[in-house]
């Protein structure tokens, strides 16, 4: 039997407290009933959760009744329900998806956190923790990041621990390509010809192959860190991600967005600034689900798997290492209980 608007409203204001009672629900609302994955036009009182169970995971008081009043329930997950903070401010403890960074560095993202030798760390991307290289291993690393206001000490959350160097393609002084020599001959006889100082040479640019831009953090106190990520909540464990997979980053400038990972095995040239350039391969490319600032983020699939570290992109375009590589580079891992 179907109900209007008003009767509904009335019935849920009056259910509220008593389904807000019970262990995992958050909200109580109407809406729309979905059966089947469609959404009906029948109202219902929604419960959201914070994780959908089944029923023999709840004690019976915490079961959701499928009616109140005769108006028939709806449970949706939504996780935990927080007030929202600016990811650019100072958190304490920091979850992942902050802004973060090397003292002389702008900023990045708190990608996440991982163990190492039994004690906990951050991760995000060398050119967020290690200043793509020119950093010194116990540097002080600050959240927010310096452009976001983040000072030392007063923010100082962290020292950097470990990095895996990035190798920049290198110019060599002289190419050994004919071809080249002939065209620059050329260029520079027409410069001379116009009286101009300029002159050619050519080059040889050697590319020496990256699997990730991955670095660590240890915190002063590891109490000021959360094991959470900011609007996606706890890591599910870790896996792999493959053409088709859908996934979803919490990043410092753009937030929680979504994607699917439509390339893989991609060979990538990224470019640092200062004309340096680094040659990354295996790589997973995404569509446009990042923007600066947002290096670091931690990249889930729709299960809260762990699956990747973003670190670069353009304006249609997100790059992605693999997570099983970067864990291997940097020798740590997720699981919490051993």
């Amino acid at each position: 039997m179907a109900h209007d608007l008003d009767t509904t409203v009335s019935v849920v204001r009056r259910a509220a407290p008593n389904l807000l009672s019970r262990a995992n629900v958050v909200a109580a609302g109407v809406g729309f009933k979905v059966t089947g994955g469609r959404r009906t036009s029948d109202l219902a009182i929604v419960c959201s959760v914070t994780q959908k169970l089944a029923e023999a995971q709840l004690a019976p008081a915490d079961l959701v009744p499928r009616t109140f009043d005769g108006i028939p329930t709806d449970v949706v997950q939504t996780g935990r329900i927080r007030a929202q903070q600016s990811r650019t401010a100072r958190h304490r403890p920091a979850p992942g998806g902050v802004s973060i960074g090397h003292r002389d560095i702008t900023a990045g993202t708190l990608g996440c956190l991982v163990r190492k030798d039994g004690d906990v760390l951050i991760l995000s991307n060398n050119h967020v923790l290690a200043d793509s290289n020119d950093a010194r291993l116990g540097d002080a690393i600050l959240q927010p990041g310096p452009i976001d206001g983040g000072r030392f000490p007063d923010d100082h959350i962290a020292n950097l621990e470990a990095f895996v160097p990035i190798s920049f393609a290198r110019p060599e002084p002289a190419s050994e390509c004919a071809t080249g020599r002939v065209v620059v001959a050329a260029l520079n006889a027409v410069c001379a010809g116009i009286s101009s100082k300029t002159r050619y040479r050519t080059i040889t640019l050697q590319a020496q192959e990256n699997l990730v831009d991955a670095a660590l953090a240890r915190p002063l106190n590891p109490a000021d860190l959360s094991d959470e990520i900011l609007e996606i909540d706890t890591i599910e464990g870790v896996a792999e991600a493959d053409l088709g997979t859908t996934v979803k980053k919490s990043g410092r400038t753009t937030g929680l967005t979504t994607g699917e990972i439509l390339q893989v095995a991609v060979t990538v040239d990224v470019g640092y600034g200062g004309g340096r350039t680094a040659r990354f391969v295996d790589q997973l490319l995404a569509g446009p689900m990042s923007q600066g600032g947002d290096s670091g983020s931690a990249i889930l699939d729709d299960q809260n798997r762990l699956v990747g570290l973003l670190f670069a992109g353009s304006d249609s375009t997100t790059i992605i290492n693999r997570i099983s590589h970067v864990f291997s580079a940097l020798g740590v891992h997720r699981r919490w209980f051993e």
